[in-house]
């Protein structure tokens, strides 16, 4: 069975974002929103699923989602 993975950082290049949402638009969670700048914020990060349509659909590569590493152990199953 498949472990779902878990969220260690959310980052948003806030150089590189021009607010365009498409980011807060795809996330099936709502976890980025437009803040006041104009600049997409994760607002819940938690609740992130780690999907990574974020970071694949950004135009300006402005996102970077980075899980938390799975322990070699669990990958090898108790050997």
């Amino acid at each position: 069975m498949k472990k779902q993975k878990k969220l260690k950082e959310l980052r948003v290049n806030r150089n590189w974002c021009k607010g365009c949402g498409i980011c807060v638009y795809f996330c099936p969670k709502d976890v980025l929103e437009i803040d006041k700048d104009d600049k997409s914020s994760p607002v819940r990060p938690n609740d992130c699923i780690v999907c990574g349509f974020c970071e694949r659909l950004c135009p300006d590569l402005a996102i970077t989602v980075i899980p938390e590493e799975q322990e070699e152990e669990e990958e090898q199953e108790a050997s």
